[in-house]
């Protein structure tokens, strides 16, 4: 049985960078990146605990398509655009799970 996959960045952005982030992932970079991973969904929210944490998550059809994701040509092209915009400002972590129900 073929279980989904799910790429997710968590991003710790600071409290003065978060009204340009929002409109920035927003308009550019969630439909951007959903594209270039050939993703069949993508999201992003803000965390309700912590509210300097955002995260995005990209669904794929196997959780072995979400992993490759990490070692991509695209993941690499988009590191180096998030980068060029955001310098060292944000960082970033990245998880892929397999989706269980």
């Amino acid at each position: 049985m073929t279980m989904k996959g799910v790429f997710i960045v968590r991003a710790e952005v600071p409290e003065a960078d978060r009204a340009a982030f929002e409109d920035w992932y927003q308009n550019e970079h969630l439909k951007e990146a959903e594209d270039m991973f050939n993703a069949t969904g993508a999201w992003r929210g803000w965390s309700c605990v912590d509210s300097a944490i955002h995260m995005a998550f990209y669904e794929f059809a196997s959780v072995e398509a979400a992993a490759a994701i990490q070692d991509s040509k695209a993941l690499q092209t988009l590191i180096g655009k998030f980068n060029k915009v955001w310098g060292d400002r944000v960082s970033r972590t990245r998880e892929v799970i397999a989706v269980a129900g």
